[in-house]
């Protein structure tokens, strides 16, 4: 996939299915639309391309408090690459960018830039100054300009339809498996193993802490989660914990950290990937590291009952 950062890298090709959002998370409702595009691109021999922006839109311009993101815009271009899109241009979303009426910006970005054939769209999706653009607007927008717009509607699970906004919701409670349902797969996250206090260890626990490089990624809730643990493509089953480890800190920053079953590696330096499969419990303070250990112990045990169930 060739990803761009710039409207002028972009070479003009009028044979293009074109897509645009933010797309955060690439959940089932999104991939819909990606998929969409890619059947479209090879129908007519042309290219598939997305359209999307960073920082999140709403970071920028709605002044309420900063939102997380599902994915990162790397996890979100390796996401993107393997569902088999061409090319990605990714928007530096600026207060400026944020100015430009629906009418400049199809004009700019979608007909004198990338070049399109037919836009696919989410039902929901607004764009340009004040969310002005809607699918009314780019149906009649073209027939002026002289492309097709393809409208995907909304995706529901349960009845419930899919968005960003509840999978978000929803890992903010510790519902895991509930956004695991929307995406389609487990929510995931990276980070760096470094030296963390290791009583872990001390305690027949060894963990890996995890340093989350990106400060924009959005962790689960506070608590203890089943989960995959994925080193250089290998995976292996553990516990995670996010929390402030209230039992031998009064206060302090929120580290997640994994316990990897039948796993005994130096991996400090090492980038590894954890796939959140089902929240076990929430964040306790014990009385003693004897009542820790033992509750380890009894959550070692359910996550492998679980295991046995999902397999």
């Amino acid at each position: 996939m060739q990803i761009y950062q710039n409207l002028s890298e972009v070479k003009h090709d009028e044979n293009t299915i074109v897509t645009l959002g933010t797309f955060d998370g690439i959940h089932l409702g999104h991939q819909k639309i990606i998929k969409s595009v890619i059947e479209k691109a090879a129908e007519i021999g042309g290219r598939s391309f997305v359209i999307t922006y960073y920082p999140h839109p709403r970071n920028v311009i709605s002044g309420s408090e900063p939102i997380k993101l599902l994915t990162t815009p790397l996890e979100k271009a390796a996401m993107l690459e393997s569902l088999g899109v061409d090319n990605l241009l990714v928007i530096n979303f600026t207060k400026e960018f944020s100015q430009l009426t629906p009418d400049e910006f199809i004009d700019e970005y979608v007909v004198k830039g990338v070049g399109v054939k037919e836009v696919v769209i989410g039902y929901d999706h607004h764009f340009g100054k004040g969310r002005g653009g809607n699918i009314d607007f780019l149906i009649d927008k073209g027939r002026r300009a002289g492309f097709d717009v393809t409208v995907i509607p909304e995706c529901k699970i349960d009845e419930v339809v899919i968005s960003s906004s509840k999978i978000r919701k929803a890992l903010l409670n510790g519902s895991v498996a509930e956004a695991n349902k929307y995406l389609g797969r487990y929510y995931s996250f990276s980070g760096k193993v470094v030296e963390g206090d290791k009583r872990g260890r001390k305690l027949g626990f060894p963990t890996a802490n995890l340093r989350i490089e990106d400060k924009d990624k959005l962790l689960p809730a506070i608590g203890i989660y089943l989960v995959e643990f994925v080193l250089n493509g290998d995976k292996k089953h553990g516990l995670l914990s996010i929390g402030k480890r209230p039992t031998f800190y009064d206060a302090g920053e929120i580290v997640p950290e994994v316990y990897v079953y039948d796993f005994d590696r130096d991996i400090y330096g090492m980038y590894v990937t954890v796939n959140v499969i089902e929240r076990i419990r929430g964040e306790e303070k014990f009385s003693s590291p004897d009542e820790l250990v033992k509750q380890m112990n009894e959550d070692k045990r359910r996550g492998l009952e679980i295991l046995e169930k999902i397999k």
